[in-house]
């Protein structure tokens, strides 16, 4: 993974009717980001889901991978008749879209000759000069194409695969986090928030979000940047504006 002293972001674009019906729930788009935040200091800056559409697909592989360093797209990769995201992909850079010799080897001796059907043999086509994504769970590999890294959509699969995206990446500043946990209402603290965010906006994004905890109304205060010296400086901000309103804190992490 080469490194990149800058700010590299990516979208997530997750493919599926069963997760638009409700019928499954994603969990890959927690898991994706928060492996690209740890891992390579990206951060993912949109997330879409869409129907097995496609016409759909490639309107939005097309729009995503213009507008952010990478595109990463899960489902719709497997055996069956509405697994239709490496064609659109495909068509959305106007590639052909056949058979990988690579994937074709790997599939079939996976299988074996004799249970290599038509409905697996698909999974070894994608856009002509994909590079593969290994998979170590089970064989049917991803791929990567221009900058869009296409992932099947099992949770299981997906997260045994991730680690072998990192050799296409380029790294950028990791993002750190900070959490200040106080016992208050947000509408307590919401004026003198607004004014820390607004003096930081450049180098630092300032979040809140309500919770409740042993029977008390709080709000949890999520400072995220990729400078920890900015991060200090609003943790002092926000310590001041804690002493005083005399607010109780829980926890700072």
């Amino acid at each position: 993974m080469k490194k990149k002293n800058k700010k590299v972001n990516a979208a997530i674009l997750i493919i599926g009717n069963e997760i638009l019906s409700g019928r499954t729930q994603d969990k890959n788009i927690a898991f994706i980001s928060n492996w690209l935040n740890i891992n390579c200091g990206i951060t993912v800056k949109e997330v879409r889901i869409i129907p097995d559409v496609e016409k759909t697909i490639s309107l939005n592989v097309k729009n995503l991978s213009k507008n952010f360093n990478y595109l990463f797209t899960t489902g719709g990769i497997g055996p069956t008749h509405d697994d239709i995201t490496a064609k659109s992909i495909a068509n959305a850079f106007k590639l052909k879209y056949g058979f990988h010799k690579e994937a074709y080897k790997i599939l079939e001796k996976y299988y074996g000759k004799k249970n290599f059907n038509d409905g697996r043999k698909k999974m070894a086509k994608m856009p002509m000069g994909s590079k593969l994504i290994y998979n170590p769970s089970s064989a049917a590999p991803g791929f990567i194409i221009k900058n869009v890294l296409s992932l099947p959509g099992v949770p299981s699969i997906l997260n045994s695969m991730i680690e072998n995206c990192k050799k296409y990446l380029t790294s950028g500043l990791k993002v750190h986090s900070q959490t200040l946990n106080l016992f208050t209402v947000e509408s307590n603290i919401s004026f003198k928030l607004e004014a820390i965010q607004k003096k930081f906006k450049k180098d630092v994004d300032v979040g809140s979000y309500p919770f409740f905890r042993l029977g008390k109304i709080g709000v949890s205060i999520v400072s995220r940047s990729t400078s920890k010296e900015k991060l200090k400086k609003v943790r002092s901000e926000l310590l001041k504006l804690v002493k005083l309103k005399k607010i109780k804190i829980l926890n700072l992490n």
